[in-house]
């Protein structure tokens, strides 16, 4: 009965948690945005601490290096379009521009660069071809979906995990994170695609109190169970004693 009043107890203590969390991530949504962070915070960067922050960069689109990564939306089945961004400073940060349904017969006709490293040069911002695109901060999505693994050799991508991907096209100082283009960021590029965008799903589970209502009942029922071995000793106990 202790153990289960224990489980129950940090079941509620894990509801505050997400409660906690869930409105500090509709905060960060819904707020104004704020530069997307540089290489001096990169090693810095947590879930709870920085997942979902609303960011805004600016630079220029290197939309050879775009990659599909297989999604399924309200939109229907496709693929999330990523594109590298090349900021000012030199850093390169990818954008979720949005989804592209799939075609018949089309996977992922974007094969990775075998070339030289690619890098992105210092620039003077406020180029022409600049573009500024804003929305939610979101973490890579290391190795792959539950069940399927990234293939960066074929170009089948299965999560978006900035890692594999930036090491498949050859990019340098590329951010650890990348950016969900919001509804009305100019998320088109020269490369004639416009993907639709502001379909960042955001959802967590929450099932503590089911579990700690789980938990006390079964301490309530350990509970009951003690108290009829008990009236049943004492029971016992009277007839011998007559």
């Amino acid at each position: 009965m202790a153990g289960f009043l224990a489980l129950g107890c940090w079941q509620l203590w894990r509801l505050q948690w997400k409660l906690d969390l869930i409105g500090r991530v509709n905060q960060r949504v819904h707020a104004a945005p704020v530069p997307a962070p540089g290489p001096s915070l990169w090693p810095h960067l947590t879930a709870t601490t920085d997942e979902y922050l609303r960011i805004t960069a600016a630079g220029n689109w290197l939309p050879n290096f775009s990659t599909r990564v297989q999604a399924s939306t309200e939109q229907g089945t496709g693929f999330w379009l990523l594109t590298p961004l090349c900021r000012p400073d030199g850093t390169i940060l990818l954008i979720n521009r949005g989804f592209v349904p799939a075609r018949p017969g089309d996977y992922n006709p974007a094969a990775p660069s075998r070339a030289q490293p690619n890098s992105c040069l210092p620039h003077a911002a406020g180029g022409p071809d600049e573009t500024t695109i804003t929305g939610p901060l979101r973490l890579s999505e290391p190795r792959g979906s539950v069940v399927r693994y990234n293939d960066a050799a074929t170009s089948r991508w299965y999560s978006r995990d900035v890692d594999a991907i930036a090491g498949a096209h050859r990019l340098r100082r590329v951010a650890p994170y990348f950016l969900d283009a919001e509804a009305d960021a100019d998320a088109a590029s020269p490369d004639g695609a416009h993907p639709v965008g502001g379909l960042t799903v955001i959802s967590f589970r929450n099932n503590h109190l089911v579990y700690a209502l789980t938990w006390f009942a079964l301490a309530l029922m350990a509970a009951g169970a003690c108290l009829l071995l008990t009236r049943d000793k004492w029971t016992r106990r009277d007839g011998e004693s007559k």
